[in-house]
């Protein structure tokens, strides 16, 4: 018996120590798999970029409900990976790098859940860009193989031609398949889609003028692709009476997209109450300033071309020396010539009326010369690319809008404060309008995703809104803008969220310098950290880690 006791203890502990080795093997390999190097998530970014884009079906993207449901299945996988990093010991850069994958993870996600602009949205499948966004990438959601006209130096060179037909060339193919993808019952996005695509039209017709002498190629390419432009316009407006569904998103999914995607610390009522105080803060300011110009005359807007030549390259040269002279930001020698390439030409008046920012750009061409910052910003990421690979390229989702369009927008403001127009003051009303304008857009993005107010009504709010009737509720700018919010939740907020977001931080960064604070110091520490969400430039610069960040 002794034998037999001494051999059971010898199975049970044989058998502990077996289960030990597998438990404390499980246990290693658990905690190998928890990655704690920055390299890591450099290279799962690379990755995940490239997984973004939808696979390629016969040389076209593929935004099939197949391979979308895929898509969204597989983001899981990334999004684990990413959750395995960790971050804890970290610098705050890195550790900021880090929310920035997870914000741009997020976005997709949303997009499957709740945006699906390949389903709902006929202008997602709008390929034809002429010109160039003054943020980091296109505004809204953008087809992947989407093509920038404006990239290409004209006359084309045969290869450049090449190119370009290889792209355009793709355009029926992409059109065909939207028709089997958008089986979406969003009326306005619809509607206002038909007229994205009708503007397709116009600008492949202007590119085929532009390119007559490139060949004979490019030019049949370009025909085909206007052709089936034309018809899915025809196919659009014969689908649009079946749709009567709302296109904004709601509020929870709204509240959830500023948290987690574009990492903003704000609810959509909290910002309904930012943008009507920011409303009435904009027509008070104005009639006060009014009030006190009342006996000066209203300047004379620009009457010709050579006028206008003149006037907007004096603008430019009196605002960098502005901006130099009163220490205002640190100056680079690309700044001057980012903002003079920006001043475009005179074009006259259409029955006595101009588009609205045209309203403001012909009374004083300095006042806007301040929003330009988006060219300086644009400058920078070409010659002084951000040492963090997450910050060297365009956020995805517009991440970057509180950043790119909040300090554009507050600066006209902060100038003027800072005595830019002291000797106009005609034009410190101008600061106002334009702020008003900014507003009551604002509030027509909140409504229109809470479902309270359709497209029509928030153009009519806008336009109402807007000061001096400058604004048209028939005009190019306000069915455009409008158009893009409904797309792209809060980025009609973003102007102002992000302009007080800056505000915030400056007085925050000022108390916590004292003395040591100077106006070009804060607003260097803002071009240095790259365009990220403010909340995160918050945290970087003054180590205030935010509202809702996680321990990561």
């Amino acid at each position: 018996m002794p034998h037999a006791c001494t051999f059971r203890k010898t199975v049970y502990l044989s058998a502990w120590l077996i289960l030990f080795m597998i438990c404390t093997q499980r246990e290693s390999l658990g905690q190998e798999s928890r990655s704690t190097r920055y390299d890591d998530l450099v290279q799962l970014f690379e990755e995940w970029r490239a997984f973004q884009k939808p696979p390629i079906i016969a040389g076209i993207f593929d935004y099939s409900a197949s391979a979308m449901a895929t898509q969204h299945r597989e983001l899981a996988v990334h999004q684990k990976r990413l959750a395995a990093i960790d971050t804890s010991g970290w610098p705050v850069a890195q550790r900021i790098d880090y929310h920035l994958v997870k914000a741009e993870m997020n976005g997709l996600d949303f997009d499957h859940r709740v945006r699906q602009p390949w389903a709902r949205d006929p202008a997602f499948y709008v390929m034809i860009f002429p010109e160039q966004s003054d943020v980091p990438a296109r505004e809204g959601p953008v087809i992947a193989g989407a093509i920038d006209v404006w990239a290409y130096s004209f006359p084309l060179t045969p290869q450049s031609a090449g190119e370009l037909s290889a792209q355009i060339r793709k355009i029926p193919a992409v059109l065909a398949q939207a028709k089997n993808n958008l089986i979406g019952n969003a009326r306005d996005l619809w509607v206002a889609g038909i007229r994205s695509m009708k503007q397709q039209s116009v600008d492949l017709s202007a590119l085929a003028s532009k390119v007559a002498s490139a060949g004979n190629s490019l030019l049949r390419d370009i025909r085909a692709a206007r052709e089936a432009t034309d018809a899915f316009c025809v196919w659009l407006e014969k689908e649009a009476p079946s749709k009567t569904g709302v296109s904004g998103v709601g509020i929870d999914h709204y509240n959830w997209y500023l948290k987690n995607v574009q990492l903003v610390p704000y609810t959509w009522q909290e910002e309904v109450t930012f943008m009507r105080r920011e409303l009435a803060r904009a027509h008070a300011a104005l009639r006060l300033e009014e009030h006190r110009n009342r006996r000066l005359p209203q300047p004379a807007p620009v009457a010709d071309a050579e006028e206008y030549d003149r006037r907007f390259n004096a603008a430019v040269t009196e605002y960098m020396e502005f901006l130099r002279d009163h220490e205002i930001v640190s100056i680079r020698d690309y700044m001057d010539a980012a903002l003079r390439a920006r001043i475009g030409s005179f074009s006259p008046a259409s029955a006595g009326r101009r588009e609205f920012f045209s309203e403001i750009n012909y009374r004083d061409p300095l006042v806007m010369r301040t929003h330009g910052y988006h060219w300086f910003d644009l400058a920078r990421m070409q010659h002084e690319p951000h040492a963090s690979p997450m910050r060297r390229v365009p956020l995805l989702y517009n991440i970057f809008a509180g950043r790119a369009e909040g300090l554009a927008t507050g600066i006209e403001e902060m100038m003027m404060h800072a005595g830019l127009l002291d000797d106009r003051p005609r034009a410190r009303e101008l600061i106002w309008v334009l702020l008003a304008q900014r507003a009551a857009r604002a509030l027509g993005d909140l409504h229109m995703h809470s479902n309270e107010w359709t497209m029509a009504q928030a153009i009519k709010f806008a336009s109402e809104w807007t000061p001096r009737g400058w604004l048209q509720a028939t005009s190019n700018t306000v069915w455009f803008e409008q158009h893009l919010y409904l797309q792209q939740p809060s980025y009609g907020t973003s102007y102002l969220i992000g302009k007080i977001e800056i505000e915030e931080l400056l007085a925050v960064r000022a108390k916590q310098l004292g003395e040591a604070f100077t106006l070009k110091r804060f607003m260097d520490e803002l071009n240095d950290a790259g365009m990220i969400p403010v909340a995160l430039m918050r945290w970087e610069l003054t180590g205030e880690q935010g509202y809702f960040l996680s321990a990561h």
